[in-house]
C-alpha cells in the first residue's frame, strides 16, 4: 500500500509525520508516538481533498494552525463621538473562549460580544476614555488535551477631536490709533498637543501658535489672542482664522479648518480736506463746487458753515458737496467742513479760502435826506459797490458843457445847496477788471395763484430783474385814459377783495442809471353771476414791452418814490421849479 508525508508545523508541537491512507487510522509522528486521529471538529483538524497519492487525487487531512486577528488592524485613528467596533476573528480553533483588556486595565469603555469564532468589543460613542492599547486574548480547549493554547494581539489606539470650525470674535478699535483684538476659538479639539493656529489678514500673517506643550487630556477649546493696530486700509480685509491638526502617517479628514470675517473697525474722522473746483480764485459768475472727503467708519455726519465778517457762523448744508451755481463777491470768505462720527464721538474740520474776483457791481446809489429840496439845505449823494480787488468809486456830476469834476469818494456833501450846485451825477466803479454797466435784464412777471380770477378773490403779482446797480422795481397801472399811475415802489404788487374795476393792464418797470425794462401783465376780472354755467373763463394776458435804455437822470423836483427809480439827480431843475 502506497503512504503520503505531511509535515505540520504547528506551534507548540513539534512537526509531525503523518502515514496513513485517510483521516480515519492512526499516524505515527516522526519520532514514532503514536497518536489517535482528531476528527474535523477537534483541534487543527481540516479536511481537504485532492491529496497526491500514487499520482492520482485522493482524499486526505490536514491539520490547520490555530491563528487569530484583530480587525481594524493594529493601529486606529477614530472621532471622538463616532462608533468603533473592534473584532477578534480567530481560524484553527472550533471553541475559542475571548476576553479583552486595555494594557493599563483600564474600563473598557465598550460592550463586548462573543461569537462562535469572533468576538466585538463596541465603543458608542468613542471617546477620550478609550485612548488606550487594547488586547484581545483568545483560549483553545483541545478535546483529549489538558493544555491550553493563549493567544493575544494588541492594537493601538489614537483618538482625535475635530469637529468643527474655528469661531473668529473681533473687537472693533474705537479709534484708528486704538488696538483691535482678534479672538480665535477652536471648539472641542483632541488631542490640543498637536494644534497649530494661524492668524492672517488677507495673505499677511499676523500670528501663529502652537500647542506642543499642552498636556490636556480631555476635549477642550482652545483660545488663540492677537490684538493689533488697525489703519483705515485694513476695513474690510478679511480676518481668518487657520486650525490644522496634523498627525503623522493618520489618514482622517479633515486635517484643517478654517473661518473668516470681514474686519470693520470703528475709528475716525481722520485726515479731513476739502477741495475746491475749479479753484480757490474765481471770478464773479462762476460756479464752484466744495467737496470735503475724509476717512470714518461708521460714515462720518457732514456740516458746511462760512465765517462771516463778525466772526459768527452761517449753517449752511448737510451734505459733503457744496455747489454755488453763480458766485458773487459775498461768497468770497473761510468754509468749514465739519465731519462727526457719531460712534466714536470724534469731530474734525478743514477749512477753505475761497476768492471771488471781478469787475464792480454797484449795490446803491441814493440821495440823502431826500428827492425834494429846498435851496440852502444839505444834500448827499451816496453810492456803494463791491468787487475784489476793492473798487475806485467815483461820483461826478454831468454838466452841459461837459465839463466833468470827479469826486472820489463813495458819497458827495453838498451844504446849503444852491441853483449852481443842480445838474446830473453819476457813479462810475472801476478796478483791474475794468467798469461794470447794465441795465435792467432779464426782468420777469409771476402772477399767482392761477389764470381763473374772480370778484373778491386775491391776486400776487411779482416782478424781479438784474443789472448792476441792482434796479429799482416799481408798479403801474394803465389808465383809460392811456396815461399810466404809479401805483407801487415794491417789486411785490398783491391786490386783494379784486373788484371789477381792478380789469386792467398793471406795468413793472426796472430801472437804474443805465437804463430800464418794462413788462407788463393784462388783468381780466370776472364779475360774480348767479349760474354757474354762465361764468365766463378768466384769462390773464402778458405782454412784453421793449427794453428802452435811458440816461440815469434824476430831477430833484420829482417826487420822492420818482427819484429813487433813477440812477442820477438833476439840482438845476430842482432848485428852479422851486424858485418859480
Amino acid at each position: 500500500s502506497g503512504f503520503i508525508r505531511l509535515q505540520v508545523n504547528h506551534v507548540g508541537l513539534p512537526g509531525a509525520e503523518l502515514l496513513n491512507e485517510s483521516c480515519r487510522y492512526p499516524f505515527l509522528t516522526s519520532i514514532g508516538t503514536s497518536m489517535n486521529l482528531m476528527t474535523e471538529e477537534q483541534e487543527g483538524l481540516t479536511a481537504i481533498t485532492n491529496v497526491k497519492r500514487d499520482g492520482k487525487d485522493k482524499p486526505g487531512c490536514a491539520i490547520k494552525a490555530f491563528e487569530m486577528e484583530i480587525i481594524p488592524a493594529e493601529r486606529i485613528v477614530a472621532q471622538i463621538g463616532d462608533t468603533l467596533i473592534l473584532t477578534c476573528n480567530t481560524t484553527g480553533c472550533a471553541s475559542p473562549s475571548f476576553s479583552w483588556r486595555t494594557q493599563m486595565d483600564s474600563p473598557l469603555g465598550g460592550k463586548v460580544s462573543s461569537y462562535r469564532t469572533h468576538s466585538t468589543l463596541t465603543m458608542d460613542p468613542v471617546s477620550v476614555v478609550n485612548s488606550h492599547s487594547y488586547l484581545c486574548t483568545v483560549m483553545c480547549d483541545g478535546r483529549e488535551r489538558k493544555e491550553k493554547s493563549v493567544k493575544s494581539k494588541e492594537i493601538d489606539f489614537i483618538l482625535l477631536a475635530f469637529p468643527s470650525d474655528p469661531v473668529i470674535e473681533i473687537s472693533p478699535s474705537l479709534d484708528a490709533g486704538e488696538p483691535a483684538t482678534v479672538i480665535c476659538k477652536i471648539p472641542d479639539v483632541y488631542p490640543s498637543d498637536h494644534l497649530e493656529v494661524v492668524l492672517k489678514k488677507d495673505e499677511h500673517v499676523l500670528h501663529e501658535k502652537h500647542f506642543f506643550e499642552d498636556d490636556s487630556i480631555n476635549t477642550e477649546t482652545k483660545t488663540v489672542t492677537y490684538t493689533f493696530h488697525p489703519t483705515a486700509e485694513d476695513i474690510g480685509k478679511e480676518i481668518t482664522c487657520v486650525a490644522k491638526l496634523p498627525i503623522a502617517d493618520m489618514d482622517f479628514e479633515p486635517k484643517e479648518r478654517t473661518s473668516s470675517q470681514k474686519f470693520n473697525a470703528n475709528f475716525g474722522p481722520q485726515n479731513t480736506v476739502i477741495t475746491a473746483s475749479p479753484g480757490n480764485s474765481l471770478m464773479e459768475g462762476d460756479s464752484l463746487n466744495l467737496t470735503c472727503v475724509t476717512q470714518s467708519n461708521p460714515p462720518a455726519k457732514i456740516v458746511w458753515s462760512k465765517y462771516l465778517a463778525e466772526e459768527s457762523i452761517q449753517h449752511l448744508i448737510k451734505n459733503n458737496v457744496l455747489s454755488i451755481p453763480l458766485v458773487h463777491f459775498n461768497d468770497s470768505g473761510r468754509y468749514i467742513c465739519e465731519v462727526i462720527n457719531l460712534v466714536t464721538n470724534k469731530t474734525e474740520k478743514a477749512t477753505v479760502d475761497i476768492i471771488i474776483q471781478g469787475a464792480p457791481v454797484i449795490t446803491k446809489l441814493s440821495i440823502e435826506p431826500s428827492t425834494t429840496v429846498q435851496e440852502g439845505e444839505n444834500v448827499s449823494i451816496q453810492c456803494s459797490a463791491e468787487s475784489n480787488p476793492p473798487p475806485r468809486i467815483i461820483l461826478r456830476r454831468k454838466s452841459d458843457n461837459a465839463d466833468m469834476r470827479p469826486y472820489s469818494a463813495r458819497s458827495i456833501l453838498l451844504p446849503s445847496v444852491m441853483f449852481q450846485n443842480g445838474g446830473d451825477y453819476e457813479c462810475l466803479a472801476e478796478n483791474k477788471f475794468g467798469k461794470r454797466k447794465n441795465g435792467p435784464r432779464n426782468t420777469m412777471i409771476t402772477v399767482v395763484p392761477t389764470a381763473v380770477l374772480k370778484e373778491g378773490e386775491t391776486v400776487t403779482m411779482k416782478c424781479t430783474s438784474s443789472g448792476n446797480p441792482a434796479p429799482v422795481i416799481s408798479w403801474k397801472r394803465k389808465k383809460a385814459t392811456g396815461e399810466s399811475e404809479k401805483i407801487s415802489k415794491n417789486a411785490t404788487l398783491t391786490i386783494r377783495n379784486l373788484k371789477s374795476e381792478d380789469l386792467g393792464l398793471y406795468e413793472c418797470e426796472a430801472y437804474n442809471q443805465f437804463g430800464k425794462e418794462e413788462k407788463a401783465v393784462k388783468l381780466y376780472v370776472q364779475a360774480r353771476l348767479e349760474e354757474p354755467d354762465q361764468m365766463i373763463p378768466l384769462i390773464i394776458a402778458f405782454s412784453s414791452v421793449a427794453a428802452v435804455v435811458v440816461p440815469a437822470v434824476a430831477i430833484l423836483i420829482y417826487v420822492s418814490r420818482q427819484a429813487k427809480i433813477n440812477g442820477s439827480y438833476s439840482l438845476v431843475k430842482a432848485l428852479s421849479v422851486c424858485s418859480a
